[in-house]
């Protein structure tokens, strides 16, 4: 299948190589579709894309959620809507999510975004597709790229097949895999012909997963804390329930209105 490389049960990720990528769009349109987005030609992250390209020089270089190994983000949720996947994927689940967007400011590379223009809003990022990598079939990113500029597969192999591609083409590529140990390590993974620091890519991150350190601040913090936070998310439910109460009340009046009129 293209853009796939070996296929097993382990932590799945993407490799992403910038020297193959000619900025066609196709795993932005591909994802817009499998994930019922919005979509839009915006080179920022937001609730309407899940992944954009960006074009640097005359690289184009997408952005979307690295899936850390260990995810500063589920450590830092209180409420634990952000969970980590053994396929790797880190998804977020709006059944517990309070609206904190402890997440956002957590992520060491800025990726959830929140829909700040609805009364139910959501933390939006990529998923890596976890549903269909759960069931077998690549990520759609990967799946839709035409130069497979987009590689999706088992964590390791694309770890092997980087390092390969460094070693057989010195020459062309910078001697980083980056995401292999930036943060800890993550499952999104890039080549690169030229320096990372002209792509925008951020070369003041820890080695090792933020959230060790928040876990360890977590572990002093008096309890009362822990509660005031169960009570704020408390409040903000209520205020979240009032607002579907008056959303619904406003349609009921209205589908009533024109019934009347008939």
């Amino acid at each position: 299948m293209s853009g796939t490389v070996s296929h097993s049960g382990k932590t799945k990720g993407l490799l992403i190589d910038v020297t193959l990528c000619i900025g066609c769009g196709a795993c932005q349109e591909a994802c817009v579709k499998e994930h019922n987005l919005p979509g839009g030609d915006d080179d920022q992250l937001s609730y309407r894309n899940y992944t954009v390209i960006q074009k640097h020089g005359d690289q184009f270089v997408r952005k979307l959620c690295m899936h850390c190994e260990t995810p500063s983000c589920v450590s830092a949720c209180p409420v634990g809507a952000l969970n980590k996947r053994e396929s790797g994927a880190v998804v977020w689940d709006h059944t517990k999510c309070f609206g904190c967007r402890y997440c956002m400011v957590s992520c060491p590379f800025e990726i959830p975004t929140f829909e700040w223009y609805s009364y139910n809003p959501r933390i939006r990022k990529c998923v890596l597709c976890y549903e269909r990598i759960e069931a077998g079939r690549p990520t759609a990113c990967a799946e839709a790229c035409p130069t497979e500029a987009t590689l999706f597969g088992d964590r390791d192999t694309l770890i092997e097949v980087a390092i390969q591609r460094i070693r057989s083409r010195a020459e062309k590529y910078q001697d980083h895999v980056w995401g292999l140990h930036e943060v800890g390590g993550t499952s999104v993974l890039y080549l690169s012909s030229v320096p990372f620091e002209s792509l925008s890519f951020k070369q003041n991150l820890m080695q090792s997963p933020p959230s060790e350190i928040t876990w360890r601040i977590l572990g002093q913090v008096p309890n009362v804390v822990l509660i005031g936070a169960w009570v704020l998310g408390g409040f903000y439910f209520l205020y979240r329930r009032r607002h579907e109460v008056k959303a619904a009340e406003a349609y009921t009046t209205e589908e009533g209105g024109h019934g009347d009129a008939k």
